[in-house]
């Protein structure tokens, strides 16, 4: 099945200017691909990319919540929202920080059910819940309190609201998929 056309075509140097290019010149090295078409489109928009990576920075690799646990919450997302670019990365940078195939295959299930310990399977109902419905109920709400201290709950409904938006400009800017090198 083929990808529609992007509305933004990834730009070079002279569209991204030397933040946006650099950026992407090292995250394509860092990634093993041509080109980090996310960066290189949403670099178009000069003024703001550089406050944005710097947020997703702080969102990941940099967040509250563990390493694995980040992605967990992110490719739960990507799964929620179809996005194919934000699942294929993910599933990349999951597998380097540790985590096995079975639970990145999990990621696909219903939490509820996909035999995930307390902790997680809290995280991920909390995942479906809030991008389904924008908010949380006050069970849910316990029932991640009771495993993430007022740092961590903060950070993990940023993350989500993070990677949801972020579906939303790779949908509606139709961004392809990075090929690897």
């Amino acid at each position: 099945m083929s990808q529609p056309s992007p509305r933004i075509r990834p730009g070079g140097f002279r569209e991204l200017g030397p933040v946006g290019w650099a950026a992407a010149r090292l995250g394509a090295r860092v990634t093993g691909s041509r080109d980090v078409h996310l960066f290189s489109t949403l670099g178009h928009a000069r003024r703001l990319f550089p406050a944005w990576l710097a947020y997703s920075g702080m969102m990941m690799p940099f967040g509250v919540l563990s390493r694995k646990d980040t992605e967990l919450v992110i490719l739960r997302v990507a799964h929620l929202r179809g996005s194919a670019y934000e699942r294929a990365h993910h599933e990349r940078i999951g597998r380097r920080v540790g985590l096995g195939d079975d639970e990145v295959a999990r990621t696909l299930e219903d939490p509820a059910t996909a035999g995930w310990d307390d902790r997680r399977r809290a995280l991920l109902c909390a995942v479906d819940e809030l991008v389904r419905t924008k908010d949380l109920t006050d069970p849910t709400w316990l029932a991640l309190a009771a495993h993430l201290d007022e740092s961590e709950l903060v950070g993990f409904v940023q993350l989500v609201a993070q990677y949801d938006g972020l579906a939303t400009s790779l949908h509606v800017l139709r961004v392809q998929l990075d090929e690897r090198r």
